[in-house]
């Protein structure tokens, strides 16, 4: 019996950088072969490849080699900030997070609350990007008072 690596929506939404949901899309739509095994899709390499056309790199767990890695995943509350000033950083933040240091991903979500004019900036991301994200705002928010 051949053994075939099956792989979650999660893992394909991984491997190819989109969102879980697009995925999943593409498996009702017909567009990306899965089994349905109880309640979760799986989708075979061989499908995954003939869907994207081109050989799938291997997930962490599948290299041998596989590198040591941690992330951070934190939220920073920022109170007493006006609109303009919560756009400003907001916009700001965004920017330095699309280039991060060392070419990992970060990711970065902002939320204002209007009537507590309070600032919500989530962070989940490598190490050293994310510490130069918290640099960048705390440079900002010292510049502000």
């Amino acid at each position: 019996m051949v053994s075939q690596h099956l792989y979650s929506v999660d893992q394909v939404a991984d491997l190819l950088g989109l969102h879980v949901k697009t995925v999943r899309g593409y498996v009702r739509d017909g567009r990306l072969k899965a089994v349905r095994i109880g309640k979760r899709y799986r989708i075979a390499r061989e499908d995954l490849e003939a869907f994207t056309g081109h050989p799938v790199a291997a997930l962490p767990h599948e290299d041998a080699r596989r590198r040591s890695h941690a992330e951070v995943s934190g939220i920073v509350l920022i109170d007493a900030i006006s609109p303009e000033a919560m756009t400003r950083l907001s916009n700001t933040i965004m920017a330095a997070a699309a280039h991060p240091r060392g070419g990992a991903r970060l990711h970065v979500e902002t939320v204002y609350d209007e009537e507590r004019a309070s600032m919500k900036i989530i962070l989940l991301g490598g190490l050293d990007g994310t510490a130069d994200l918290l640099k960048i705002i705390n440079v900002l928010l010292e510049e502000r008072t």
